[in-house]
């Protein structure tokens, strides 16, 4: 699934955030997203999935206009079409894992056990759908969030500090499984992030200023 994103700008009252922000993202491709803290990664994110609005500029997701849409059709897009994996995973307390996975797939009326199984197993889950988020380590939790991201089988998936809670040995298996899985479906990338061990695996690696987004000069950035 492609994203484009032209121009975009967006501010608190009198306070910018980012301004002149324009990006492609073509299918199937991997692209990480850096700068300082406070530059508005997570903001950017969340105007590319339709869940901030934004001052100036377009958001399209696979060439349809998020500005041209109500929240209710944005919500249906991102229902049908895009994964988003939190950096605090908001899995919720009350259902099992099973049931959290299957979040998505309930919403668009498709109970699939085998898919939120086959998603458990993916995800190195495999026997852990009966327990509660609780009983469970962080590094399961990342797991458990890629899962219900990726089960209804999105064209986009959008990751917001996936590792920034975790060890890094734990950040790396979580990437690991975060790309395998991605990729297996063929879906595009977007990631925000601090860990330069993350940024490192995308395919491009751009940097976000206030003044706008753009290649990072001397990155290491290279196909996983």
């Amino acid at each position: 699934m492609s994203l484009s994103v032209r121009g975009l700008a967006k501010h608190y009252g009198d306070v910018p955030v980012f301004a002149n922000v324009s990006l492609d993202v073509q299918p199937g491709e991997f692209v990480a997203v850096v700068g300082e803290s406070g530059v508005g990664k997570s903001t950017l994110l969340n105007c590319m999935a339709g869940l901030d609005d934004w001052n100036a500029g377009s958001v399209n997701l696979d060439g349809q206009d998020l500005q041209r849409m109500d929240e209710a059709q944005r919500a249906l897009l991102r229902r049908r079409h895009v994964g988003f994996v939190f950096q605090a995973f908001h899995v919720l307390p009350h259902l099992d894992v099973a049931q959290n996975v299957a979040l998505p797939l309930m919403l668009l009326g498709q109970s699939d056990d085998a898919r939120v199984e086959e998603m458990l197993g993916a995800v190195g889950l495999q026997g852990l759908g009966p327990r509660l988020p609780q009983q469970l380590s962080g590094g399961q939790l990342q797991r458990v969030a890629i899962a219900r991201a990726l089960v209804h089988r999105p064209g986009i998936v959008l990751a917001d500090e996936p590792t920034g809670n975790l060890d890094p040995r734990t950040a790396a298996l979580v990437m690991d499984v975060l790309l395998s899985q991605t990729r297996s479906l063929g879906a595009s990338l977007v990631l925000v992030t601090h860990s330069e061990a993350a940024a490192a695996r995308a395919d491009r690696v751009l940097l976000l200023t206030s003044e706008g987004i753009g290649l990072r000069a001397h990155a290491d950035s290279k196909p996983a």
